[in-house]
């Protein structure tokens, strides 16, 4: 059953997926949002890699293009690089973090949700030029904690946020994409002086 918090004013912390769920969330009522933190989600189409080029191939033309995708995104090669990336030391990386979501991945009909989900992530990538128009028209204080390894979603992507938000602060971490896995108290040391600083108590 759905809860209402009732919550008038809070910060988004955007991640992946989540990057898109909170521009929407921010541009539906921007008078609620006293900050931003973003963690590799991009808004520009400069923060995405090559390996995107598959994918957006997926979007023109799916039944030709879904097997190609599914080793692009499904596979266990490209499972451990999300996590992996281009970290120049992957013995520091735990293997269960890919051996799990690749287990995840591969539960009876799971492949074709996330498939489903993947064909619908275009209209994200069609909505960056509002998401842009948002954060230049409200400036909401903006913190960026970014993995450089990533391979999906360049550093490009972090430091275009600047040409919306120039206050923004931007911070490069030696992590891949899902950067918590390994620098988690650098990050919370991060946020937790970007909100004193910058968030009305």
């Amino acid at each position: 059953m759905p809860v209402n918090l009732g919550l008038t004013r809070y910060t988004l912390y955007l991640q992946d997926y989540g990057g898109p769920i909170g521009f929407r969330i921010a541009m539906k009522h921007p008078e609620r949002v006293q900050a931003i933190i973003i963690q590799n989600a991009v808004s520009h189409e400069a923060g995405l890699s090559p390996l995107w080029e598959t994918r957006k191939a997926f979007w023109r033309d799916r039944k030709s293009n879904e097997a190609a995708l599914r080793a692009n995104f499904l596979s266990f090669d490209s499972v451990r690089g999300r996590h992996v990336g281009s970290d120049p030391h992957p013995e520091t990386i735990n293997p269960d973090l890919w051996s799990d979501e690749f287990a995840f991945l591969n539960r009876p009909g799971e492949a074709d949700i996330q498939l489903d989900l993947f064909y619908d992530y275009q209209t994200n990538v069609q909505n960056y030029p509002n998401f842009q128009k948002y954060m230049k028209e409200h400036q909401p204080p903006m913190l960026v904690v970014w993995g450089k390894y990533d391979p999906s979603f360049t550093v490009a992507g972090a430091k275009r946020t600047r040409n919306d938000i120039p206050s923004a602060e931007v911070h490069l971490l030696d992590a891949g994409h899902f950067a918590l896995d390994q620098k988690s108290v650098e990050i919370t040391a991060l946020i937790e002086t970007f909100m004193a600083a910058k968030v009305t108590k």
